[in-house]
């Protein structure tokens, strides 16, 4: 999810205001209520805080993790605003978001975003960005493989769509990693500092996801 949903103009300002709305809200899934906590080898996958505000500037503002993305917030308080929008959207019921947060620490390293392409989530397409200095280490399968567990089990979602800019090696070398299959190449459909950017398609299918555990589980055993 290179394309950020997220846009800092249209936000509130009283975040505050926006986070307890989104809680109070009466909704039908308890995901849409609050979004659960996921435990998994090395990291905790949970909602995000106004307090990782700072840490995930840190984090994602670096030139090595910012070049393939939409461009983040250049603030704490930017960041504070994309928190309270990651909190009204998961209570309209359009979009998820989890903190990345490794064991034995309090604070946000990166995030998962899911959101609806189709109603009901029965398409939809994920995104992660996680700070260079926990690349390569297996943080991000850990969460991803959570993250799609909750996609295809909890939400619902049948088919789910990532897009990685081409140019974008790691990026792309994770979701192959992870048992994404290439479907194509959407040309110049990301626009990055006045460049537009050929993407690479990848999908993953319920069926198919399943599959893949039935086998690492045999495997296990």
């Amino acid at each position: 999810m290179e394309k950020m949903p997220f846009r800092d103009s249209d936000m509130l300002t009283d975040v505050h205001a926006v986070i307890a709305a989104a809680n109070l809200a009466t909704t039908v899934s308890n995901w849409r209520r609050t979004v659960p906590v996921l435990t998994g080898s090395m990291v905790t996958l949970r909602e995000l805080r106004l307090s990782d505000a700072p840490s995930l500037l840190s984090m994602l503002s670096t030139e090595e993790v910012a070049r393939f993305i939409s461009p983040p917030p250049t603030t704490i308080e930017g960041f504070e605003r994309f928190i309270a929008w990651t909190h009204r959207e998961r209570a309209a019921g359009n979009y998820v978001c989890f903190a990345v947060v490794p064991h034995g620490m309090d604070t946000a390293i990166g995030i998962f975003q899911v959101r609806q392409l189709e109603p009901d989530f029965a398409t939809a397409e994920w995104g992660f960005a996680i700070g260079s200095a926990f690349w390569g280490t297996g943080m991000f399968a850990d969460g991803a493989k959570m993250v799609v567990d909750f996609a295809f089990d909890v939400i619902g979602t049948h088919r789910l769509e990532a897009r990685a800019a081409v140019a974008n090696g790691r990026g792309n070398g994770a979701l192959r990693k992870i048992g994404a299959v290439q479907e194509g190449v959407l040309r110049k459909s990301f626009l990055r500092d006045g460049e537009y950017l050929d993407q690479t398609l990848w999908t993953i299918l319920d069926e198919d996801w399943r599959r893949s555990k039935a086998v690492w589980v045999g495997q296990v055993h």
